[in-house]
């Protein structure tokens, strides 16, 4: 990864000629106003427009929501943390929503009235660390999470874009309070957890002290102190990431930990001169293009691990990273545009960089491919057929992986963005999700699957639970991935699982043939085959029918002789804490032996 300064001098001569921050980082020049009536005025804009507008207006008329100790004591309490989290993001959509107005409409008093207080609120505040986030080992002020590092940056980021137009108590207020809450802490507390790991934290903590350093600290020894802890954690990051660019994350969090990354080094090399220029390396070129990759049709996108099954693009992220490497990432297609609104967390960031970074975007989706990650063995397919879209994507991997999931061999089908075999994606964050109840819940464990239950035994967590790669092609008429799978399961009799994937493209619809083998040094007392989708099966005699509302389906064919199907409802608590049903498509192998296979073929209809 990026070599850093060989020296803390070297680094001190880049930082020593950076100028202070100001208006030119954001492309806007001396003329504010000229740039933000251009804005305005860009046609391809009126919608997301539209979108800050309308919600600025219904949050004028609310009172501004009070974080509680009731509310932040609930995570110790019972556990949960949708309660605090709600308000809590619903103060900072309101400090985006007004600051955005406040730059679109400078004559607006009601808005720059309505930011002045949110901006006075969210510096009063006790934490802006998530109750979830803060250790018992740090004070309140001392402790740094995901959302107290953005919210210092975006604290930091407002303060230059309205410099003067902001009153300088304000302005003072958010130096001190950053510098209270993110400077000091990450120069002289901890160190924390997240200054050495290989996933989002890492990005988007460092990412954002970062980004608020460059923005606001004018003294040079603090600030090369500073940037050097950053470089030093992002290059931790990138160790998560394979040299074929996937995020093991999923998609969400590539928004997440790479976007960051992405608003960081865009500063870094502006505010150097280019000496400091993150872009240059072929790790981050291969990441920027995981995101066309992972689309499957439409808004549906390949959700393994803790991911949503739908996500909208960040057009100012996927803009500046497609005009930064042209003909290695693809533009973005508007189509997908992610809505303000849609954003949970409410995050400044990519909400001002889709006004700001708003380059070409494609009239057309993503385009047909089929696509092989080796470091994440992860194999991807979207195939067009007129204006319908086939998707299919499969995993091998470990189950010791960041936000991981027991899912090796896990798979997906679509068609034009709907599931037929699905990935439950990201459940409700509460604290037994991530404790040692991980995986009694559906989405986690790989109960909630589509890979089999072998002897009783479901897979195991851990690194050691690998899948070794024993064929993997991608082109022409078909895809094949084949996987020994053995070391996922912790079962005495199992001597060997394989899987093997055939995705055949070349005649009529997409059909995927799938052939598990099994050998035992003793007969087992059972083998199951477990397939996940959120459509109500039908069973008939040799063969199962998933079929959407619309007449469109998928067809499982399988060995009457040797096969007995059953559905079992069940249902799960998605991220938004909503209940949702799923079926488990079970399929009991008839007669176990010591040596057994079972073949599937899935096949579209409709």
């Amino acid at each position: 990864m990026m070599k850093e300064p060989t020296t803390p001098a070297a680094l001190a001569d880049i930082v020593q000629g950076m100028p202070k921050a100001g208006l030119e980082l954001y492309g806007a020049g001396g003329d504010t106003q000229a740039f933000w009536r251009g804005v305005k005025e860009n046609a391809a804009l009126h919608g997301g427009l539209e979108e800050i507008r309308s919600e600025a207006e219904r949050l004028l008329d609310l009172p501004v929501p009070e974080l509680s100790y009731s509310l932040f004591s609930l995570y110790r309490t019972q556990g949960t943390r949708l309660e605090y989290e709600r308000v809590y993001f619903e103060r900072r959509r309101r400090l985006n929503a007004f600051a955005l107005m406040v730059l679109l409409e400078p004559e607006s008093k009601r808005y720059e009235a309505a930011l002045h207080e949110m901006i006075w609120a969210i510096c009063g505040e006790q934490t802006w660390c998530l109750p979830a986030h803060v250790n018992d080992g740090y004070s309140l002020e001392g402790s740094i999470d995901l959302f107290s590092a953005e919210t210092g940056f975006t604290l930091a980021e407002l303060s230059v874009l309205l410099g003067c137009r902001l009153p300088e108590f304000l302005r003072v207020l958010i130096s001190d309070c950053v510098d209270a809450r993110i400077f000091q802490p990450y120069l002289v507390g901890g160190p924390f957890f997240w200054e050495t790991i290989d996933n989002n934290w890492a990005a988007v903590c460092a990412g954002s002290a970062g980004a608020a350093a460059l923005l606001l600290l004018e003294d040079k020894a603090r600030l090369t102190n500073l940037l050097g802890k950053v470089q030093r954690t992002l290059s931790f990051y990138f160790k998560g990431i394979g040299d074929d660019g996937g995020c093991l994350e999923g998609l969400g969090y590539w928004n997440y930990g790479f976007g960051y990354f992405t608003y960081y080094a865009d500063l870094l090399k502006s505010m150097s001169g280019g000496a400091l220029d993150w872009f240059r390396e072929p790790k981050v070129k291969k990441t920027a293009a995981f995101q066309q990759k992972s689309f499957l049709g439409k808004d549906a996108v390949v959700n393994f691990s803790d991911t949503v099954a739908r996500s909208g693009v960040q057009l100012g992220l996927s803009c500046y990273l497609a005009e930064l490497y042209p003909g290695e990432v693809a533009l973005p297609p508007f189509r997908r545009r992610a809505d303000f609104r849609g954003d949970h967390c409410s995050r400044w960031a990519p909400a001002f960089r889709n006004l700001i970074w708003n380059g070409a975007a494609a009239a057309t989706d993503w385009k047909a491919g089929s696509f092989y990650l080796p470091d994440a063995q992860w194999i991807i397919s979207r195939v067009e057929q007129g204006e319908t879209v086939f998707g299919f994507a499969a995993k091998g991997g470990h189950n010791g992986e960041p936000h991981n999931h027991n899912d090796l061999g896990q798979f997906l089908l679509a068609r034009n963005g709907r599931f037929y075999l699905a990935d439950l994606g990201s459940g409700e964050y509460t604290r037994e999700y991530f404790g040692p109840e991980r995986y009694s819940f559906d989405c986690n464990g790989s109960q909630g699957h589509s890979v089999p239950v072998i002897d009783g035994v479901q897979q195991s967590a851990g690194r050691t639970a690998a899948a070794k790669v024993l064929e993997a092609e991608t082109g022409g008429e078909e895809d094949q991935l084949s996987l020994d799978l053995t070391s996922a399961y912790d079962c005495g009799r199992l001597l060997a699982f394989k899987r093997r994937y055939r995705w055949l493209k070349g005649c009529g619809l997409p059909r995927l043939r799938l052939e598990d083998e099994f050998a035992f040094a003793s007969v087992p007392g059972s083998v199951t085959e477990r397939f996940v989708t959120l459509i109500q099966p039908a069973a008939g005699e040799g063969e199962v029918l998933i079929a959407a509302a619309d007449g469109t389906g998928v067809k499982i064919l399988y060995d009457s002789a040797a096969l007995r199907p059953e559905i079992k409802p069940r249902r799960y608590r998605n991220h938004a804490g909503a209940w949702t049903e799923w079926f488990a498509l079970d399929f009991h192998l008839l007669a176990p032996g010591e040596n057994v296979c079972a073949f599937f073929d899935f096949i579209f209809t409709g």
